[in-house]
């Protein structure tokens, strides 16, 4: 049977039933909204979902047939592939519909305004769920910015060993620039979104470099569209070159880097590889007063800084631990929803933003036509004032 919410709970409808929506099995625990709706056009992607919630959400096979029925939704979490975003937010949002859209918001600059025009034109909430913002090793990281214990930030450099890149990325519909673009910004606008919180800036020129370096080399290849991750994702899968039934495009990079040119004289770099033996990220980040870094990026890892001016010294002069995140993502994802509930229903204040979500995908894009124009440099384009002032205050850019 269908559980009836309170009033004062969230209606909340999932809309796609792939590799995220397993963030939905957080909306009851946050004790501020229900599973109503799942939507979906493959009928065992809703069951496997239903199946992990405590609730018997109804189920509708497109946001269209959900809007037509009328069903009980007063918010809803877009969790489809990136390049239906915006063609599954807008009609949400039109509807007065609070939006969770998954990052990063599109796969074009355009659709991200869009989308955020749209949010404007319609008063209703939108959030976009860069988790990290909530991943402690990155809180850890801001809050000793905060304290001034480095001085004002002047360079960030990220590296990002994406170790299960041909697991996720290089199997299924990630692989095609059609359908996300490339991986730099795919997957590398969470970490432009965190260089951007870091610095308190956004990036203005952009120089991209990179390739498909691997797995163009592998020729075992396979439509993967009847299964999910869990049939193919195996750490034995290794070394890179012996991977195999890799999806039958790949046509986006697999290691790639962008130069960033920041407001107030920041800069920064970010690097990805999709075939390192090993999966995390590596920031540094270096002020006026001194540099930090973390060594590891979950539970178990540490933040040091270095402060005083001296030859190699591996432990610095402050460490801090990353508390927490010890499921990775699966924390952080339980913080996002709950702030995201809260700001749908309260207008509470939120650690993400749509503005810098924008501003990620528009740093991403640009870096990436830099890459593919022979690393041409690029202007990335500022988001149109008039959207922007909207947002103003709404949240923490």
């Amino acid at each position: 049977m269908t559980i009836s919410p309170s009033a004062s709970e969230a209606r909340v409808a999932v809309i796609g039933c792939g590799a995220r929506a397993g963030i939905a099995a957080h909306v009851a625990g946050t004790g501020a909204g229900i599973v109503t709706a799942l939507v979906d056009p493959n009928p065992a992607a809703r069951e496997r979902t239903a199946a992990r919630l405590v609730e018997t959400p109804a189920q509708f096979a497109g946001v269209g047939e959900l809007l037509r029925a009328g069903a009980d939704v007063t918010a809803a979490l877009v969790l489809t592939p990136d390049d239906t975003h915006a063609e599954v937010a807008i009609p949400l949002l039109e509807a007065g519909i609070a939006v969770f859209c998954e990052k990063p918001i599109t796969i074009t600059t355009a659709d991200a305004d869009r989308v955020l025009a749209a949010a404007a034109d319609s008063g209703t909430p939108l959030y976009v769920g860069h988790n990290m913002r909530h991943m402690s090793v990155v809180t850890t990281m801001r809050d000793i910015i905060g304290r001034g214990e480095i001085g004002d930030v002047k360079a960030i450099w990220c590296r990002h060993f994406v170790g299960h890149g041909g697991d996720y990325y290089f199997k299924d519909w990630h692989a095609e620039r059609a359908h996300g673009t490339g991986l730099l910004l795919q997957k590398g606008a969470h970490d432009i979104d965190v260089i951007h919180w870091l610095a308190g800036a956004y990036t203005t020129r952009v120089t991209g470099m990179g390739g498909l370096t691997l797995y163009d080399q592998v020729t075992d290849r396979r439509d993967n569209s009847d299964r999910t991750m869990a049939a193919w994702f195996s750490e034995d899968n290794w070394p890179p070159l012996a991977q195999r039934e890799l999806n039958p495009v790949i046509d986006v990079e697999d290691l790639s880097m962008v130069q960033m040119q920041l407001e107030g004289g920041i800069f920064a770099s970010y690097q990805q590889c999709h075939y390192t033996p090993d999966y995390w990220r590596n920031y540094t980040v270096i002020g006026t007063e001194g540099r930090l870094e973390n060594f590891g990026d979950s539970a178990g890892g540490v933040v040091r800084v270095w402060n005083r001016r001296s030859g190699y010294r591996a432990d610095g002069d402050a460490e801090y631990p990353i508390v927490s995140d010890a499921g990775g993502h699966g924390d952080a994802d339980q913080r996002t929803i709950t702030e995201f509930l809260d700001f749908a229903a309260h207008g509470g204040a939120t650690a993400t933003s749509p503005v810098a979500a924008r501003n990620a995908v528009a740093t991403a894009v640009a870096a990436t036509e830099s890459l593919r124009a022979g690393s041409l440099p690029q202007e990335v384009p500022a988001l149109d004032p008039a959207i922007a002032s909207f947002f103003d205050g709404k949240a923490t850019s």
